[in-house]
């Protein structure tokens, strides 16, 4: 086996190679960029090595800065983890050139797979069925649009260097397609330098299943059965499962078979997953057509590990080194039911717009062994640490694993409601939201679930104002009995000698304002009104947080204050409320008005309108790029632009004003 390896990557993926391989004994080198020179990868690894600036291609895309990494410390090969250069032949070839293994495919598979277009041209040759799509070198945007004509709306245009979502856009109708075109080419030379496109019919109600293959050099292959990847934003995966609901035995083996067809076409060697488009027809049943193979591990991966019990980081490491695969195909077996919850630094009822910001709260369940039902967690980050405007807004993956899907669902929910993180916003209780919904519980399954729930998903208090106020109240009493000396003048408890005392809290709970009146009673109970809800108040702090009744109901939160605002989370789900001092907010200046500003650290793509020009609420008025992806910014009222603050190619910081409109 190596005795030392380097790790061509940053953050989860990084601290996850890492662990598998001190497992087998394997050294291991970190290679990081200025904005991570303190990240928790770089700390889990034996060694680390400094290669440039925060940017991509200043750091993770200098692939000459990591052979030298490499060669320097001594390392034998290089894991390249997933995203960067992971499936840049390029790359691949100049780690062989220079005496290193690539733990991943060689360059030819990685070539053949990479481009979407020449991928599928390759399966349709081999009899892999394929969507009806333009799959051609000709990049004329006239020839593309009556192309998607010929095809027949709706259109998913799609990066062919592509993946992850990105520089991919579904057109409805002929008059979008010039604009997202447009959209799609930017996003696909910033994100891979290529901007080539292929155009595939859009199938309705698709899912999204994928199959695990491994192959390795002495021509063995197995596929390690199927992850649902159906749900979906901005074409980028949020929950995955294995196995998929639904499937029967046939279709998987019948699925698992053409892509071992598709990697055996291509001499793969290591680790890569063949995506499927599944069209779900009346009567239940399901075609699939190829998708795309992706040259490398995937994110969702650890599922795959939960039904199987393989570690396939160890897999991938035996069948670099040249070792045959660990199990023959017949030698597998799926286990139970597992899913995966990508936590994310975004705000779902924003457009899934990306945070970013300092974790100031980082709390996880508790991790649980195997046998028990498992529940994982893979991260790259600690409390404390800063979710960056330069990477992915990925924070952790939940993984959790049960005998059935609906045990595997009922871990994940409970799991979800002991992650608290502050500090930013993130998708946490949106995941907890869609876990519950209807069509994810019964299995109802395709690729527009979210806009088909959305509904139940978005915008959704499961704790209200009156228990809201009250966790923020309890709170700050415990934070004032901590305050208490020995003598009775220092007690904090609203004893008077005559009559009760009243406490009056002013609060801010989504915008609106609200009262609460807080009475300490003589015999030292407490009495609650928030609005028109009133009752007894009673709490007490146990080691997961505060167990507090009031008004007839009972609620286990942990509350962290930030600031002016109280962050309650429950069983139930969580919340935010803010503390409003009426003496520190008074004479202060109303908001401005008639202003944009960006909403996190970014590039100015393009404007869309100038000054002088008449704009109406909701009309697109500037792109910016941030964290890998395009963000539309709209018209917020009707007005006229009065100024453009900034030009197409300007790097922004989070709040800079965009453009003024009167």
């Amino acid at each position: 086996m190596f005795r030392k390896i380097l790790i061509a990557n940053r953050g989860e993926i990084a601290c996850r190679v890492a662990a598998t391989a001190r497992r087998m004994g394997v050294k291991t080198v970190a290679v990081y960029s200025d904005a991570d020179a303190h990240a928790k990868h770089v700390t889990v690894c034996d060694e680390a090595v400094h290669i440039g600036g925060s940017a991509p291609k200043e750091s993770y895309l200098r692939w000459d800065r990591i052979i030298e990494a490499a060669k320097a410390t001594g390392a034998q090969a290089v894991h390249p983890g997933y995203g960067f250069l992971s499936e840049n032949e390029e790359f691949a070839q100049a780690c062989a050139d220079a005496g290193l293994v690539f733990i991943g495919p060689p360059p030819s598979a990685i070539q053949a797979m990479g481009l979407k277009a020449e991928s599928k041209q390759l399966m349709e040759k081999a009899g892999v069925p394929l969507v009806p799509g333009y799959h051609a070198a000709n990049q004329d945007a006239a020839l593309l649009k009556k192309e998607a004509g010929r095809i027949g709306y709706p259109v998913l245009i799609k990066a062919s260097a592509g993946g992850g979502g990105k520089g991919m856009r579904a057109v409805d109708k002929a008059e979008d397609f010039e604009a997202a075109l447009a959209s799609c080419k930017r996003e696909a030379i910033n994100s891979f330098g290529d901007d080539a496109v292929l155009i595939e019919k859009y199938v309705q109600r698709p899912r999204h299943i994928e199959i695990q293959v491994f192959g390795d050099s002495q021509g063995n292959y197995v596929y390690l059965f199927e992850r649902d990847c159906s749900v979906q934003r901005r074409h980028q995966k949020v929950l995955e499962e294995a196995p998929a609901p639904g499937m029967t035995e046939a279709l998987r083996r019948q699925m698992g078979e053409a892509a071992v067809a598709a990697a055996r076409a291509v001499k793969y060697v290591g680790a890569g997953t063949v995506e499927f488009i599944v069209e779900q027809r009346e009567g239940g049943e399901m075609n699939f057509f190829f998708m795309e193979m992706n040259t490398r591990l995937q994110v969702e991966h650890p599922v795959t590990e939960a039904i199987t019990g393989q570690d396939l980081v160890e897999w991938q490491l035996r069948v670099a080194f040249g070792e045959s695969l660990p199990l023959k195909q017949e030698q597998l077996r799926i286990h139970g039911h597992a899913i995966e919850a990508r936590i994310c630094a975004e705000n779902p009822d924003n457009n899934f717009l990306p945070a970013t910001g300092h974790l100031l709260v980082y709390r996880k369940p508790a991790c649980t062994a195997f046998e028990r039902g498992l529940t994982r967690i893979d991260d790259g980050v600690r409390e404390g640490d800063a979710i960056s405007p330069f990477y992915d807004s990925m924070i952790a993956k939940l993984i959790v694993h049960g005998d059935t899907r609906e045990q595997a669902l009922a871990h994940l929910d409970e799991a979800l409601a002991q992650t608290h993180i502050v500090g930013l916003a993130t998708n946490v209780q949106f995941l907890r939201h869609v876990v519950r919904s209807r069509s994810f519980a019964e299995a109802d399954l395709d690729t527009a679930l979210i806009q088909r729930e959305q509904a139940v998903l978005f915008n959704q208090e499961t704790l209200g104002l009156p228990l809201a106020a009250a966790a923020a109240i309890a709170q700050a009493l415990v934070q004032e009995k901590t305050l208490e000396g020995a003598d009775p003048f220092s007690r904090r408890d609203g004893w008077r000698s005559h009559g009760p005392a009243v406490r009056q809290f002013q609060f801010e709970f989504h915008g609106e304002p609200a009262k609460a009146a807080l009475t300490y009673l003589h015999d030292g109970a407490l009495s609650l009104t928030v609005g028109n809800v009133s009752g007894a108040l009673a709490f007490s702090e146990t080691p997961q947080g505060l167990d507090i009744h009031f008004a007839g109901q009972r609620l286990l939160a942990a509350v962290y204050a930030h600031g002016e605002s109280d962050h309650v989370f429950s069983e139930r789900g969580a919340t935010q409320i803010m503390n409003i001092d009426l003496l520190a907010h008074a004479g202060e200046a109303a908001a401005e008005t008639g202003r944009l500003t960006a909403p996190m650290p970014g590039k100015v793509v393009s404007f869309a309108v100038k000054a002088g020009d008449q704009v109406s609420k909701g009309q697109a008025l500037a792109v910016l790029e941030a964290m890998k992806m395009e963000h539309t910014i709209a018209a917020p009222a009707d007005g006229v632009v009065a100024e453009l603050m900034y030009a197409p190619g300007d790097q922004v910081a989070e709040g800079a004003e965009l453009l003024k409109i009167e």
